[in-house]
């Protein structure tokens, strides 16, 4: 078969309903080759290369570098001869498998290929091409859309009925766009802004992703803050100790932090608001902000329950080399049961850390100081530093919480106390 063939946004997983165009890798007259990287997009989570399933010539470019695409919406249009890749890929879009992506050569792409922004406001692609293409040929016939639970969520927020709402897209789809022009016309018009050079900044990408998940944490767990100071001398000596091993100190914290939760199993947990339990997990995915350049991430250990010290630190130190050149897959983001923060590293000594939803609490380490410290009853200068613990009191009281904050500051004091657990 023959003819125009239109490839579609494909679906990304987990959970994600759009992407941002970043760079184009190829132009309209290009040949292109079946599994060829066409495009280099952004999700919420990562950098993702996509591929064509089509060989021919590119006849049109549905998105402007810096536009937002929906899943499903067009990307991409080639004149081309229909291969057999190209008709499983309609099989499994149609089919909805959510593993549009597997087997066409997708990878993460490195943060270093990022196109820099040119300032432009972004704009939102659904199912209509860019301004001044022609028409979408060869289409096909399309399945009917779901609205995405984000724009659902945005007409909700702003009380917008979506039914008088007018689709801008082929198809009948209502996306974000549509959705806010329903709100600006709704709104009065007001004056001028009375202050200049007001910086407008788009919130999505990662940015988003963490604001959303933030807010859900704020307005569905509630959470309480305790918090101590410790004389973190003992650690210290500890962590110079183990230094031709490889151990770094948040190794040392990861693994204090992972016994702590053999102990006190009721914060390696998570609630089920629909059947109503809390769900106490036997595993340890232990989760650590990390600050990277595209904003904050929380990398997961999986397994840090089965890890000796040694190996908690190499994959720590792995996973975030890979947070910070931008390469971390978004699968090693997610399934956490509980969260380190070491927000010392700023040179703050507390935080009232928000929890990383569904989790049912955080661990904070302030920075690491210099203070006076009463030692057998005589004054000594002594590294210290301030443990904060927020917690889902949910899942359990104050009992718990604070006896799982006493064991950790126990074992910064005096590391040996590990070596009752092992």
């Amino acid at each position: 078969m023959s003819g125009e063939q239109v490839f579609r946004l494909p679906d990304l997983g987990e959970g994600l309903t759009e992407a941002e165009v970043v760079q184009w890798h190829v132009a309209a007259g290009d040949t292109v080759t079946v599994d060829q990287v066409v495009v280099e997009v952004e999700t919420a989570k990562a950098m993702v290369e996509v591929p064509v399933p089509y060989a021919g010539t590119v006849s049109m470019l549905h998105a402007e570098a810096g536009s937002v695409v929906a899943v499903g919406a067009p990307l991409i249009s080639v004149a081309a001869e229909a291969s057999g890749a190209a008709e499983q890929y309609r099989t499994e879009e149609r089919a909805g498998s959510g593993n549009v992506l597997i087997g066409y050569g997708t990878g993460h792409a490195p943060a270093s290929r990022r196109r820099a922004r040119r300032g432009r406001p972004a704009q939102v692609a659904g199912a209509g091409p860019v301004a001044g293409a022609g028409p979408v040929v060869g289409a096909g016939p399309v399945a009917p859309q779901v609205i995405s639970p984000l724009v659902r969520k945005l007409a909700r927020e702003h009380g917008v009925d979506l039914a008088t709402v007018v689709p801008g897209a082929a198809h009948g789809v209502i996306r974000r766009q549509d959705v806010e022009q329903a709100i600006a016309a709704a709104r009065p018009v007001a004056a001028a802004e009375p202050v200049a050079g007001i910086e407008r900044i788009p919130l999505r990408g990662v940015r988003r992703a963490v604001a959303d998940k933030l807010s859900r944490s704020r307005s569905e767990i509630p959470d309480a803050t305790t918090w101590v100071d410790v004389d973190a001398t003992g650690l210290i000596e500890a962590k110079n100790a183990l230094a031709g091993r490889g151990v770094s100190l948040l190794a040392l914290l990861a693994r204090i932090c992972v016994a702590g939760l053999r102990r006190f199993p009721e914060l390696n947990s998570t609630v089920d608001v629909a059947a109503g339990e809390i769900l106490r997990l036997p595993y340890v995915n232990l989760g650590f902000a990390a600050q990277t350049d595209r904003g904050l991430m929380v990398p997961v250990v999986q397994g840090a329950h089965l890890m000796s010290t040694a190996e908690l630190g190499a994959e720590v130190s792995r996973l975030a080399g890979l947070a910070r050149r931008g390469t971390l897959p978004p699968a090693a983001m997610t399934g956490g049961t509980f969260t380190l923060n070491n927000y010392g590293v700023f040179g703050v000594d507390g935080s009232n850390a928000i929890i990383n939803h569904p989790e049912a609490g955080i661990l904070g380490i302030g920075r690491i100081v210099d203070k006076p410290w009463v030692v057998g009853g005589q004054l000594a200068v002594r590294k210290v530093t301030q443990l904060s613990l927020s917690f889902d009191h949910r899942v359990c009281d104050g009992g718990a919480a604070g006896g799982f904050l006493r064991y950790v500051a126990d074992c910064v004091e005096q590391p040996a106390t590990l070596l009752a657990d092992l």
